[in-house]
């Protein structure tokens, strides 16, 4: 009979993206860090909408275009709110749109620094097998490999040989799932071998 243990890791990135913009302040391409902070101007009945981001060398501001000339009437009461007390929660999560990103900025440092919250769902006493399963926050680019070598204290030849042999499963299943970044839905079987 398989007993189960069920653990769910909460995976929340420390540091958001940053991205290369030319500084007027010190020249040159230069990392702009976000600042936490929205700026705002209107023009009537329309809106401009900006995250504030400085930069890490001389702290000149460049404010990265949320939406330019939107009518106020387009814009959901909840966004509208956020915008208006830039809600760090809000905020949080458009300093992690790295698609959006990419379209205003040719370079972009991103970092794998993470906190994880790990909370057990269901424990059975001896487990035979461990599952994991990963929520991501925001979009980060640690591996998964990385992840599971640090938390479970394996390096990543030894998850790659676990993986072969059958000990280790990951679902969904997919080319190189260890060497990819880690996503939300993603569940990792452990077998207890002795």
């Amino acid at each position: 009979m398989c007993k189960a243990t069920l653990v769910r890791w909460t995976i929340i990135p420390l540091i958001a993206p940053r991205p290369w913009i030319a500084c007027g302040g010190c020249g040159g391409l230069k990392p702009f860090e976000p600042s936490g902070r929205i700026r705002l101007n209107a023009n009537g009945r329309r809106l401009d909408a900006w995250l504030i981001y400085k930069c890490l060398v001389c702290a000149r501001t460049w404010n990265r275009p949320l939406f330019e000339r939107r009518a106020l009437k387009d814009i959901d009461p909840a966004t509208l709110e956020a915008l208006h007390f830039s809600a760090p929660d809000w905020v949080r999560a458009r300093e992690f749109d790295i698609e959006d990103l990419r379209r205003k900025a040719q370079r972009i440092d991103e970092c794998a620094e993470v906190e994880i919250r790990k909370e057990i769902l269901s424990d059975t006493g001896h487990p035979t097998v461990t599952v994991i399963e990963l929520e991501v926050a925001l979009p980060t680019c640690l591996r998964l490999d990385r992840l599971l070598s640090a938390e479970l204290g394996l390096s990543r030849t030894r998850l790659q040989t676990l993986q072969a042999e059958g000990g280790l499963r990951i679902e969904p299943a997919r080319k190189d799932v260890l060497r990819r970044r880690v996503r939300s839905g993603t569940r990792v079987m452990l077998m207890r071998t002795s």
